[in-house]
């Protein structure tokens, strides 16, 4: 029989789910970084949409009791 550590599984998709949202920012990485005028604002919005879906990501993650819960919530295509 095969058990399945959910702690560790959490953990690990804590990790995808980072990874997947520092893929997200890169676009707007360097316009924030050289806070070039008319774009900077834009670029932070964009980031702001990605950080609250995160954020959401990550609230589900930690409330999941099993794998499956976690992979349901996990960014598609990772």
């Amino acid at each position: 029989m095969i058990t399945i550590n959910v702690t560790k599984a959490k953990t690990i998709a804590h990790d995808v789910r980072r990874a997947a949202r520092a893929e997200e920012f890169k676009p707007y990485d360097d316009v924030i970084a050289k806070q070039i005028p008319g774009q900077a604002e834009s670029a932070e919005a964009a980031r702001a949409v990605i950080r609250a879906k995160y954020a959401t990501m990550q609230t589900a993650i930690d409330a999941a009791s099993t794998v499956d819960e976690i992979k349901a919530v996990m960014p598609q295509g990772v």
